[in-house]
């Protein structure tokens, strides 16, 4: 037991002494950690002064961000050699280089949206206040953050879309331009005068609220319909939602008003049900199965529709007692 107790006091004693030779190490480490936090400190801040000045804000805190934990990362492998002098910094290096393959495995989702991200806010194919449309999803972009990029639906809700799948994916952005295009088909009658009917259609919407004047709107014929004339119009407005919806119903509006005056035609859909007598004598052999009624040897005779009869339920004959008829509508 006495070599053992002597073998651990002096363990104990040798950490103690290390301690001591450690300790002025351990003061300059602390106020080498304090340097470098000062350091990412100014850094952050000015990098968020010098993008927000070129109007962007993202950009802004997603760098100012990475050069924080850049010069906080930098500080922690000078205070490593500092505590532990026998430790180089290529030793730490090559340690870290080996753990951020796993951490790069660890995190790999996380790193790829802040990649994408970082490329979005240095491209800049759309901006903080544009209206986009990223698959399903529609709205105003209010942020893009490291992770991901936040969208406002215009019915009020908030769309949270990862980063990489924002870049990978197509992205329609619908105020890129000043001007967006909207059109609206308007039926006609036959009977009506095509060009007569384009000419109404542009002298009521040309004065509407919100329609561009350059390039102007137009109206042409574009389709023959089951029961129409259509005519295609278009127009351009200010590419902003809440525009175009709201010019489109007073187009429409003026549109109604103007073709109702000058007493044209707004026909609504028209069906047409043909009934054929499955009974005519060109059907051929009437003994056979056909759609109707099944096969057999005394089919019923034909006749025409006119004669066929709808008794009521008091006076309905029994079935064996009057012939047989089948209608398809």
């Amino acid at each position: 037991m006495q070599p053992d107790t002597r073998i651990s006091l002096e363990r104990i004693e040798g950490y103690i002494e290390g301690f001591w030779w450690i300790l002025p190490n351990l003061g300059i480490a602390l106020v080498a950690s304090g340097v470098f936090l000062v350091a990412a400190g100014i850094a952050r801040r000015a990098v968020l002064r010098v993008f927000k000045r070129r109007s962007r804000p993202d950009l802004a805190i997603m760098l100012a961000g990475a050069a924080r934990w850049a010069v906080i990362g930098l500080g922690f492998l000078v205070v490593a050699t500092i505590i532990f002098p026998s430790i180089s910094p290529a030793n730490l290096l090559s340690t870290l280089g080996i753990g951020s393959i796993a951490i790069g495995f660890a995190f790999k989702d996380i790193l790829q949206n802040w990649l994408a991200g970082l490329l979005i806010l240095l491209r800049q194919p759309f901006r903080q206040g544009d209206q986009i449309v990223v698959g399903k999803h529609e709205g105003t972009v209010e942020h893009i953050e490291a992770r991901a990029t936040l969208i406002k639906t215009y019915d009020g809700r908030r769309v949270i879309i990862p980063n990489s799948a924002v870049y990978t994916d197509a992205v329609t952005v619908n105020t890129a331009f000043p001007l967006r295009r909207s059109q609206y088909d308007v039926g006609i009658g036959y009977s009506d005068d095509i060009d007569h009917a384009c000419d109404v259609i542009l002298a009521a919407i040309r004065d509407v609220e919100g329609v561009a004047e350059d390039p102007g709107p137009e109206a042409f014929a574009w389709e023959i319909a089951s029961s129409s004339i259509n005519i295609r119009v278009r127009w351009w407005t200010h590419s902003k939602r809440s525009e175009v919806v709201r010019t489109q119903g007073r187009v429409v509006r003026a549109m109604k008003r103007a073709l109702t005056e000058a007493e044209i035609d707004l026909p609504f859909a028209t069906n047409v049900v043909l009934l054929h007598d499955q009974t005519d004598e060109a059907d051929g052999d009437r003994r056979r199965q056909r759609e109707g009624w099944p096969a057999g040897d005394n089919p019923p005779s034909p006749r025409h529709l006119n004669e066929v009869t709808v008794e009521g339920e008091s006076d309905r004959a029994p079935a064996e007692s009057r012939p047989s008829s089948r209608r398809r509508s």
